[in-house]
């Protein structure tokens, strides 16, 4: 048996296990595999010259704590048990958390039925000391906010996603493993049993492989073998930033009650762990898949979007929220017109504009937005299709799941 067990570790040990993408759940997953699989080598490949570069690092920065998703879900499972992990990580490594807390407030009758039907959600997730307020318990834990009825979770929170993944890549690192900056893989070829990756005439060989490829991913997917679909479609979030004058009238998060039909959570206001205050994001076509700032193009991105029969589906569907999504992105008083019935003390003449994130929303050929993590397999490949928020939040949670299903303890 001793024979057996030093054999198993002998070729576990010349093992490669390569990872596309150094964003926070590309990161989370290598060091989970040097944790349950030690001896085994792993190479995380970046396009970029730094981690989290893209999705990771231009987030708002919360820590989810499990109101809106599906019962079920993997979203709710994984939401739960990756705060907890995150919360414990960053005590562990002194880095920011901040349970400021979240009111999700309903400011009409309609408003009101959606947020009892979302109150009934978050029961069944469990989530930790949520409790409902009237009017006047807004004021007690948000004195300049207005609304007839809200949720408070007290337990979430605010952090620095990028710190963590850089903490991920040191773990990484620290193990014996290698995080190769400045590798944009165009090629993923058989070599018989393992698999070359390559960028230009850089190569890399591995035995498994794990795509976490972000607003790339179902075009990395693609050189892999897998299916075109989901499809990943970009949406840029643009931010406001509230001035120092009024940044004060905001305590923790306030969010609007969201509306059912779309996985964004619609504009609000949030503390970061900086200090500042911001309002955001809005949800905008972009019209390249990086594309932070409304000028950037790209056509072969334009192309693969309208190409893509899932969103003419789409489009048709949505046409309207698309249209005053625009007005908002062009207009700083269109844009806060919705944000001050939440806060009406801060106006146009409040906030400066900020910056911008790219969502990678993943669409189906039907044109439904995808809302649940998707993860795809293909022998020793392994794709995440879609992860979006709280896919930061579930990071360490979302790599022990694919590890479980790459161990075959668990199905996708």
């Amino acid at each position: 048996m001793a024979a057996c067990i030093e054999k198993d570790r002998s070729r576990m040990a010349d093992e490669v296990t390569g990872i596309i993408g150094a964003g926070i759940i590309g990161l989370a997953l290598g060091r989970e595999i040097t944790r349950r699989r030690p001896g085994t080598r792993v190479v995380v490949l970046e396009k970029e010259d730094r981690v989290a570069a893209h999705q990771t690092g231009h987030n708002s920065g919360v820590v989810h704590a499990g109101i809106y998703y599906r019962p079920g879900s993997l979203k709710a499972e994984l939401c739960a048990r990756g705060r907890a992990l995150l919360r414990e990580y960053c005590a562990e490594r002194s880095l920011p958390y901040d349970e400021c807390g979240k009111i999700v407030v309903a400011v009409t009758g309609d408003d009101v039925a959606r947020l009892d039907e979302l109150e009934a959600r978050a029961g069944v997730n469990a989530v930790p000391g949520l409790r409902r307020l009237d009017a006047a318990g807004i004021k007690d834990i948000e004195p300049h906010a207005a609304g007839l009825a809200a949720l408070y979770s007290p337990h979430t929170a605010i952090t620095d996603f990028t710190a963590i993944a850089r903490a991920y890549a040191d773990d990484i690192t620290a193990a014996g493993g290698e995080v190769r900056l400045s590798f944009p893989v165009d090629r993923i070829t058989p070599a018989g049993a393992a698999m070359e990756i390559a960028a230009g005439e850089e190569t890399v060989r591995v035995d498994d492989l794990i795509i976490c490829a972000g607003l790339q991913s179902d075009l990395v997917a693609g050189l892999a073998g897998d299916e075109p679909g989901p499809r990943i479609v970009p949406f840029r979030g643009e931010y406001m930033t509230v001035t120092r004058e009024k940044a004060d009238l905001v305590r923790g998060l306030i969010y609007p009650v969201p509306d059912p039909r779309y996985p964004f959570l619609g504009v609000h206001f949030t503390r970061r762990v900086s200090g500042d205050v911001e309002v955001g994001p809005n949800a905008v076509l972009a019209l390249a898949r990086e594309g932070y700032r409304r000028s950037d193009l790209s056509l072969r991105d334009v192309r693969g979007i309208a190409g893509w029969p899932g969103t003419w589906r789409m489009a048709g569907r949505h046409w309207r929220t698309g249209v005053r999504e625009m007005h908002g992105s062009l207009s700083t008083r269109a844009y806060m017109r919705a944000a001050r019935r939440y806060v009406p003390e801060i106006g146009p003449g409040d906030v400066v504009r900020s910056g911008a994130g790219i969502r990678a929303q993943a669409l189906d050929r039907d044109g439904g937005l995808v809302d649940d993590f998707r993860i795809h397999r293909l022998g020793r490949v392994t794709a995440v299709r879609n992860a979006p928020s709280p896919g930061a939040t579930s990071s360490l949670a979302i790599a022990e799941h694919i590890m479980d299903v790459i161990d075959g303890t668990k199905t996708e």
